[in-house]
């Protein structure tokens, strides 16, 4: 933990003291995200000196299936009745009968579907006319997505990308987190200076669990664990600070290679996003979060009042864009895109913006960071969408960065219940897996 001194001064004055901090840190105090190049990603260096084809696939279907033979079991056992003749055994098609019931219907719907109205709770989002979704960068061909879960939420929320975000819905956006971070902490998230900073703390907190400890060190809760993480936000902002607007996301593949021109870094909104000046993260001094002290980070450190900084590196934003966008897609396996996500595109969009952002574990501070990461929540609901009758039913991978324990389905993610106890209780794989089923009800408008 970082301690500041003031000489001369009482504790007691020392307290009453607001400390600001005006001058950027050296970049190596933030550190960098652990990343892959594009073409690393390619070859699967990623993938060296790991077995994930090895371990187990935990499945809804498979689940239901091992359900119903139970039952079929019991009953039959319970029909069975002591005779003279032994009662003949079921046939191989009386069976498998139950299981053939078991549909893996593909009903969750391409996220390239016109935006329809969203649910009653978000009655004054106002999206721009310009809602046709704008042209699809990349190979993700969804038209195989035809529809996995049939018993889904019947109208999801829809997520709006930003460039097809009203003004009024942007503003009302960054005023959110402006309530946040001028809010009270809830005081479950010690030492946190304000409701904002909650969130920094929890990140902070558990970030050595679920992120990546290297290639050769994975764990495969990251992109869950942030999923969950990005949707509890949007809870306490609805709650708390009474947002009833269409959540926002960012296509952040569009701006690769000039993240400084991005919509989002503009003084009406996020602010501007400055290259590093002799060495050291800028201080940002535009936009909604202008002035913005932080106390968390760099690192695990607290009570570390410094600015809210940006040191952009445009020459690693290029590693963000389609290329990196489809050697992920083409993956398989959750585990495998898993691990090109988090190294690619993920950890390349945090050192790009720098600073702040550049701090794996505190980034939270940087309110760009949640932009960020409805990007990469995007990507892999894209990536479920392309075979959704199995990959929004099943899941393998490493729920560890030491061991590799299996990570299934019944796997718990938590939360540290910062959006409630009932909206934010501890969850189970199976309740994450799907954003229109289980617990979310969202989805992307294209």
């Amino acid at each position: 933990m970082k301690v500041s001194t003031a000489l001369f001064v009482s504790a007691a004055s020392a307290a009453s003291i607001p400390t600001r901090q005006l001058q950027g840190l050296p970049l190596e105090h933030f550190g960098e995200v652990h990343s892959i190049s594009i073409q690393d990603a390619l070859d699967k260096l990623d993938l060296v000196g790991t077995n994930f084809t090895a371990l187990p696939i935990s499945s809804l279907f498979e689940a239901v299936g091992d359900a119903i033979h139970d039952v079929l079991d019991d009953t039959l056992g319970a029909l069975a009745k002591p005779a003279a003749k032994p009662q003949a055994k079921p046939t191989a098609a009386t069976a498998s009968e139950p299981e053939e019931k078991v549909t893996t219907s593909n009903d969750d719907t391409e996220d390239t579907e016109d935006a329809q109205a969203p649910q009653t709770q978000q009655t004054q989002q106002t999206p721009q006319t310009q809602q046709t979704p704008q042209t699809q960068q990349g190979t993700t061909n969804t038209s195989n997505a035809a529809a996995a879960t049939a018993a889904t939420c019947s109208s999801p929320n829809i997520r709006y990308e930003w460039d097809n975000y009203s003004a009024s819905d942007k503003t009302a956006f960054v005023e959110a987190f402006q309530c946040l971070i001028k809010a009270p902490p809830s005081g479950n998230f010690s030492p946190s200076k304000n409701r904002f900073e909650d969130f920094v703390r929890l990140h902070q907190s558990y970030s050595p669990n679920i992120h990546s400890k290297s290639t050769t060190q994975q764990t495969h809760k990251f992109l869950l664990w942030h999923r969950y993480y990005v949707w509890a936000l949007e809870q306490v902002m609805r709650d708390e600070c009474g947002f009833d607007r269409a959540f926002p996301w960012w296509d952040e593949k569009k701006w690769a290679g000039k993240f400084a021109q991005a919509t989002i870094f503009t003084p009406d909104y996020f602010g501007s996003l400055p290259t590093a000046n002799n060495g050291a993260a800028v201080c940002i001094n535009d936009g909604k979060f202008a002035g913005l002290q932080l106390s968390l980070g760099p690192g695990m450190t607290t009570d570390n009042t410094h600015c809210l900084q940006r040191a952009v590196s445009e020459q690693v934003t290029t590693q963000t864009g389609i290329d990196s966008w489809n050697a992920c897609m083409q993956r398989t396996s959750y585990p495998d895109f898993h691990s090109c996500v988090e190294f690619t595109f993920h950890a390349q969009g945090h050192n790009g913006v720098g600073g702040v952002m550049a701090d794996a574990i505190a980034s939270p501070g940087d309110p760009s960071f949640f932009m960020h990461h409805l990007f990469v929540d995007y990507a892999l609901r894209k990536w479920q969408l392309e075979d959704a009758a199995t990959r929004t039913t099943s899941i393998s991978g490493c729920a560890d960065n030491e061991t590799c324990q299996p990570l299934t389905l019944d796997t718990l993610v938590y939360m540290g219940q910062i959006c409630g106890a009932d909206k934010c209780p501890d969850l189970k794989v199976r309740d994450l897996i799907n954003t229109v089923d289980g617990h979310f009800c969202y989805r992307y408008d294209y």
